[in-house]
């Protein structure tokens, strides 16, 4: 049977629809894995609890993983105001509770301004930014101070979609580098109340739009018809048609008898 060339060695770009809960690495080994070629990599983490746009490259297009990371991104989500959380998200429990009844649309879409522009902006103690060779999510979980630096960073757009208190929907365009948990967080304390990131989709990266992208079930269907490779049905069939032929050679039937006895 003749090899079907691997596509993928060349180079493609995969519009990924990530799944809550994975990680994007989670993501980037299941699709090494499917493709089949070591080189493998994303155009920007999106954390575990957020879904949406994640770009995948492989082979050659490695190379323009830089190039799509520095690209303007756009968010949407959820705030939940009236508490905090360590991480700004709900990777950690909500705490030090406040009102937010007295809030009004006005007073909500008038505290969105000063974070519009380029802005000094802290990020979460809870990150993987490096600091002394360690990551900063490495200290926080050991005890250790971490005293953080303000990084520049561009939003363009910050409008709220829907106030539903203690939820507020938004839409996001910023640049790379911006911590949409630390919006948030950001965001509640100007307001007095306090505010942590509930729900987050990423929507675009640059010109690459997450309504274009695959699922997970939709791409490893998709690269196993490329490369010639057996459904996963079809996979787990034959890997049951192979335990069970397995399983008939430890047992022989005597003549005459229903009686099973181990084979030597």
């Amino acid at each position: 049977m003749e090899k079907v060339p691997n596509r993928y060695d060349e180079g493609q770009v995969l519009l990924v629809n990530k799944p809550l809960r994975w990680t994007s690495f989670d993501a980037v080994r299941k699709l090494r894995h499917l493709v089949r070629t070591k080189k493998v990599g994303h155009a920007g983490t999106l954390d575990p609890l957020a879904t949406g746009l994640l770009i995948v490259c492989t082979g050659k297009f490695t190379k323009k993983i830089n190039e799509y990371m520095a690209q303007e991104k756009e968010y949407t989500g959820t705030i939940t105001l009236g508490a905090v959380t360590p991480t700004y998200d709900l990777e950690s429990e909500p705490e030090d509770f406040k009102p937010f009844d007295h809030l009004t649309p006005e007073q909500l879409r008038e505290a969105t301004k000063p974070f519009t522009g380029t802005i000094q902006q802290l990020p979460p103690a809870h990150s993987a930014i490096k600091k002394d060779g360690k990551r900063l999510y490495e200290l926080a979980r050991a005890g250790k101070e971490v005293v953080l630096e303000p990084r520049t960073v561009t939003i363009s757009e910050f409008e709220l979609t829907r106030i539903a208190l203690p939820e507020v929907d938004f839409r996001v365009v910023c640049s790379t580098g911006t911590y949409i948990r630390s919006l948030a967080n950001d965001f509640g304390a100007a307001l007095g109340t306090g505010g942590y990131l509930s729900a987050l989709c990423r929507t675009r990266i640059g010109a690459f739009l997450n309504s274009e992208a695959k699922t997970m079930e939709e791409w490893e269907a998709e690269i196993r018809e490329a490369l010639g490779a057996p459904s996963r049905e079809q996979s787990n069939k034959e890997q049951g048609t192979r335990n069970y032929k397995q399983g008939t050679r430890n047992f022989d039937v005597r003549p005459g008898s229903d009686e099973p006895k181990d084979a030597p």
